[in-house]
Formats: C-alpha cells, sequence, structure tokens
C-alpha cells in the first residue's frame, strides 16, 4: 500500500470511526453546513482580510452545495437548526449578489435552484 492510502491498520483509525459513529446525523448535518458557510464568507471577502481571499467563483460553488444540503436535509433536521442555516444562506446569496459585477437573474444565483429567487 501506499503512504496516501488510508488503511485500518493506521493508528487511531478504529478510534476515530468509533468517535464518529458516536455522532448523531443531524450533529454531523449541521457542522458541514457551518463549514460550508465559513469557507463562502471567507470566499466573499466577509472576513477581516476582506479581498485578500475574494474568489467568487469559489464562493458560487460553496453557496449552491450548501443550498444543496439544506434543502436535502430539510425534513431531517429540526426547524430549530434549520432556521439559522437558512438565514444564514439567505444572507450568503445576498453577500454574493452584491458583490458580483454582472448579478445573476433572480432565480440564477448560487443556491437559488433550492431557494427559489432571493431578494434584499
Amino acid at each position: 500500500m501506499s503512504d496516501a492510502t488510508p488503511s485500518s491498520d493506521s493508528p487511531g483509525f478504529d478510534e476515530m470511526a468509533r468517535d464518529i459513529a458516536e455522532v448523531p446525523a443531524v450533529e454531523v448535518i449541521v457542522t458541514v453546513a457551518v463549514n460550508l458557510m465559513s469557507a463562502a464568507a471567507v470566499k466573499l471577502g466577509l472576513t477581516e482580510e476582506g479581498d485578500a481571499h475574494k474568489d467568487l467563483d469559489e464562493a458560487r460553488k460553496l453557496v449552491h452545495a450548501l443550498a444543496g444540503l439544506l434543502d436535502a436535509s430539510t425534513t431531517e433536521i429540526s426547524s430549530f437548526h434549520a432556521a439559522p442555516l437558512r438565514d444564514g444562506l439567505k444572507s450568503l446569496q445576498l453577500a454574493f449578489r452584491e458583490a458580483s459585477l454582472v448579478p445573476d437573474e433572480p432565480g440564477q444565483g448560487p443556491g437559488e435552484k433550492y431557494t427559489g429567487p432571493v431578494f434584499g
């Protein structure tokens, strides 16, 4: 086996598998959503560094993936978890629209395939 191929002989592999097995699915979904939101915010230039990491093409992909995840998991996570994630998604979609030099048509922005048109 090459060094790049993970194997069950790796130190800690069994322990990591046990740890992830104990995490509820809702927590995994929410964690992934928060990571997508954070990455999108960075790529939209919404961090302290601002434009240093701004990349709207990358931001579009991340926002779209977040919208797809939230759409697919709507029935799996409670509104307690879903509501703030949807609010964050809408904020990112609006930030994308504001950052774009040539705005997308309503309904064509990142994630709007899943959420419908987003207006400020």
